[in-house]
């Protein structure tokens, strides 16, 4: 087995075909740049579906990485740790939580999430208060519950009946909220910004008055900010831009920079409903997972980085409104910080996954986000070097993609 040859045909062999992945295997990388097998080097505009927040091997987390495994890598949860109490005093000093419950995904800290919501309702006002309001388009991860309460029907297709208690609405629809919500209603789930459903950032007004209805029919706001967090919006956190505070929000991708760890975050009165053996996860808050987030966040939680996200925004959306004035190939640039998408012209509807693959062959890692819709969440540290040079070659994919269309 030693000698077998590791290519992409051995992910078919050995692999179940839950993913369909490139046709190159990356094997290593540094700042916003990654070299495949074949030394081919790409620029980084995907960042691993926005979780390499601070770029590849960057110098610090190697370096905690390399001091904490020589201590301490994993220990039962029936002790605490210094990297995970560590991380929690940060994360509650720098948002409005007071409690923090560790965990190694964002569908675990999801899943912790809608059970402490419906146990809180329970613990407080009765079992008949169970429904959870979210949003069509929405996505909370794969878990049963996750996917339940993700308003993308694909995700939960073929896995049985769906939870029940679960209200999906259109996002951004004042009138539709305020005409679903109810005494049964124990929360309202929903991302600041919709990642995978197309780059849709929440309105203000919405945001704000699913606040108001959450206080006024005693449900807990829960936002997932597995996407949004972590300074890729240019705070630390996405609700710290609106005005408004949740009582759970979670958060993970980029909390670690590719070390799975995860976070649920909230008050001391809404914790207390996860009493000692309601919830609990073996891997959750380990030591070595813990230390590399405490220093993504002191990496990350500074005035410089933070502003630099909005600046570089700007720089991408000048580029791409450049590129699209030369060559119209999209009709809106939308997102927040470094989440962005482009909305695909009428022409090509449905063509997302062209452009990506035409933007790989020439050297440049970009997302989707639906058929629709090119995503770009790079690192919040990109260089603006990286930033022009990804540009440039997502210019000639673009060229390349228009030029065979007037030809068919």
């Amino acid at each position: 087995m030693s000698n077998t040859p590791v290519t992409r045909a051995l992910f078919d062999d050995v692999m179940v075909p839950n993913y369909a992945p490139a046709p190159v295997i990356p094997v290593r990388g540094k700042g916003s740049r990654i070299w495949d097998q074949n030394d081919k080097e790409y620029i980084d505009f995907a960042g691993g579906i926005a979780v390499t927040s601070v770029g590849h091997s960057h110098p610090k987390l190697v370096a905690t990485l390399k001091d904490q495994g020589e201590k301490l890598w994993h220990i039962a949860n029936v002790m605490t740790n210094e990297p995970a109490l560590r991380l929690a005093k940060k994360l509650t000093d720098a948002t409005f939580a007071d409690k923090v419950y560790l965990a190694n995904s964002g569908a675990e800290a999801n899943e912790a999430a809608f059970k402490l919501a419906r146990r809180y309702a329970v613990d407080h006002f009765g079992e008949h208060k169970d429904e959870i309001i979210a949003f069509e388009q929405g996505f909370h991860g794969r878990t049963l519950f996750t996917v339940s309460v993700g308003g993308q029907a694909k995700y939960s297709a073929g896995f049985g009946p769906a939870l029940k208690g679960i209200t999906h609405l259109p996002y951004n629809d004042i009138k539709a909220l305020e005409a679903a919500i109810s005494s049964k209603t124990c929360a309202i789930v929903m991302e600041p910004l919709q990642g995978e459903g197309g780059i849709i950032d929440a309105d203000p007004a919405f945001i704000k008055r699913a606040r108001e209805l959450c206080d006024e029919h005693n449900a807990l706001l829960v936002l997932d900010e597995v996407q949004t967090g972590a300074g890729r919006l240019g705070t630390l956190y996405a609700y710290q831009q609106t005005g408004i505070m949740p009582d759970i929000l979670t958060t993970a991708k980029g909390l670690g920079n590719g070390f799975p760890v995860a976070a649920m975050l909230t008050t001391t009165k809404v914790a207390k409903s996860l009493a000692i053996g309601t919830h609990g996860s073996t891997y959750g808050g380990n030591p070595l997972a813990c230390s590399i987030a405490e220093a993504v966040i002191d990496i990350v939680n500074t005035p410089e980085v933070l502003a630099g996200v909005t600046a570089k925004f700007n720089r991408f959306k000048a580029g791409l409104e450049d590129i699209n004035a030369r060559m119209p190939f999209c009709k809106e640039i939308r997102g927040k910080g470094l989440l962005i998408g482009c909305v695909l012209s009428e022409e090509y509807n449905d063509r997302a996954g062209e452009f990506l693959r035409a933007a790989q062959s020439k050297g440049l890692l970009v997302l989707v986000a639906g058929p629709n819709v090119i995503r770009m969440a790079p690192s919040l540290l990109i260089p603006d070097a990286d930033i022009d040079a990804g540009l440039v070659i997502l210019e000639a994919a673009v060229r390349d993609i228009i030029e065979a269309w007037k030809k068919c």
